[in-house]
């Protein structure tokens, strides 16, 4: 079968915050961790190597689910603390000249005028180059930040995203693209017949419109998205240009994701190549397969050896103490959250140690470059596409070069990815393929 290529991301997860620290390979990142240069660096080393984007996840809160308290979350630097990733995405633009930026802002602590302004600013400032990964927040810590007791229901929050997006998406849209003449003879510089009110008026939200800056290069950022639920699936079928899973059970898992996102897409018009769907993937390389595998035994050594670290974004994530369960016991399905729906049934049914031996994405890559690249190259090949999600927790330099340096070109030898770009903006990169 003739290898078809397939996209890269990167994951940013932890967001602006603390990543590597106390390990060999770390650096000082426990101390300058405020200092932009690694998350350059790491920019810098993904549009060198041809990725599509790079998303940076966000959540605004002190995290307290384990245990019921901070405790171990700030002694650990586990999803706390965090920067501002809007403030740190104009710095990212300008170090790279084709990478998209995909900063994260959640519809629950945004008004849609300020964010469609601030994201209307990004993409001008970065030439056509950012994306908006959307997101409904789930803590209840979060909210009440914001002057709220809880979070609402899980599935009213989507709803409040369908109206978010159409009130954004028409303030992007208030200006027309020819909208700045420049006429400088007749000393006009807008035609105030293409710019246009919005009036909106809905269930959660309302705006007259229109923003006060003109239409950005793209017009409208890339939209990304990652709902694992039904009605997050469905959200994302409607709205995103990429979809970013982290779904288990293997390969097969993969597909049916895949296969469900693209039905959702047909049945709602949209063109599935529109969107593409990007699988997390946390590869573990070595020299030769035999040290990776190696290295791979230590990682499970370690977080045998660490469990609550595991447990703290479980935690976080669902909303539920894992501290009060028994490693070796099943979570029943009787545990229900108002969280991360898709996070929980993966756990549902296993032990909370056997949850936290598995990899990060539905499918184990160990090898050395050029087996990862050929076992990467088989599970796209049987999925249909379209890519994968690079994810490390434990972010440091060795670890970027290992995937930008090692494994990318291993890749491209394969004709696996692209070893150039071929347009300026990021959704024509995107879509390009």
């Amino acid at each position: 079968m003739t290898a078809q290529p397939f996209h890269l991301a990167w994951f940013g997860a932890g967001g602006f915050g603390v990543k590597s620290w106390g390990k060999t390979w770390s650096g000082d990142g426990g101390r300058n961790w405020t200092d932009p240069q690694l998350f350059i660096d790491l920019a810098r080393a993904l549009e060198r190597a041809c990725f599509d984007y790079l998303i940076m996840e966000d959540s605004s809160y002190v995290p307290d689910a384990y245990g019921g308290n901070a405790k171990h979350y700030l002694a650990s630097a586990t999803a706390t603390p965090k920067l501002d990733p809007t403030v740190l995405a104009p710095v990212l633009a300008a170090s790279t000249s084709r990478l998209g930026i995909v900063p994260t802002l959640s519809v629950t602590e945004y008004h849609p005028y300020m964010l469609a302004r601030k994201i209307n600013t990004m993409d001008h400032m970065s030439r056509g180059r950012t994306g908006w990964n959307i997101v409904t927040s789930s803590s209840h810590r979060a909210a009440q930040n914001y002057g709220r007791d809880e979070q609402v229901e899980h599935d009213m929050r989507y709803d409040m995203a369908d109206e978010f997006f159409d009130l954004a998406c028409r303030l992007w849209d208030s200006w027309d693209a020819d909208a700045v003449v420049l006429d400088e003879e007749n000393g006009i510089w807008a035609d105030h017949r293409k710019v246009h009110t919005v009036d909106f008026e809905g269930k959660f939200f309302k705006s007259r419109g229109p923003l006060n800056g003109n239409r950005s290069p793209q017009g409208r950022p890339v939209f990304v998205q990652a709902g694992g639920s039904d009605r997050g699936r469905e959200f994302a079928a409607g709205t995103a240009n990429s979809i970013i899973s982290g779904t288990s059970g293997g390969v097969e898992g993969m597909k049916v994701f895949r296969d469900d996102v693209i039905a959702r897409m047909k049945r709602l018009g949209r063109n599935p190549g529109d969107c593409k769907t990007l699988f997390m993937a946390s590869p573990v390389l070595g020299e030769t397969d035999a040290e990776a595998r190696e290295k791979r035994e230590g990682q499970r050594a370690w977080t045998e050896a660490h469990p609550e670290l595991g447990l703290l974004h479980l935690s976080r994530h669902s909303g539920i103490d894992f501290s009060v369960f028994p490693l070796d016991e099943p979570i029943a399905d009787t545990v229900q959250t108002n969280g991360h729906q898709q996070m929980l049934r993966q756990v549902i049914g296993l032990t909370p140690r056997e949850f936290l031996r598995q990899s990060q994405g539905a499918v184990e890559f160990v090898g050395s470059p050029d087996s990862v690249a050929a076992q990467m190259d088989e599970v796209m090949q049987e999925v249909g596409g379209d890519g994968f999600l690079i994810s490390n927790f434990d972010l440091n330099r060795r670890y970027i070069s290992e995937i930008t340096d090692g494994l990318v070109p291993a890749l491209q030898r394969r004709g696996l990815v692209r070893t150039e770009y071929a347009h300026d903006m990021f959704r024509d990169n995107l879509l390009e393929f």
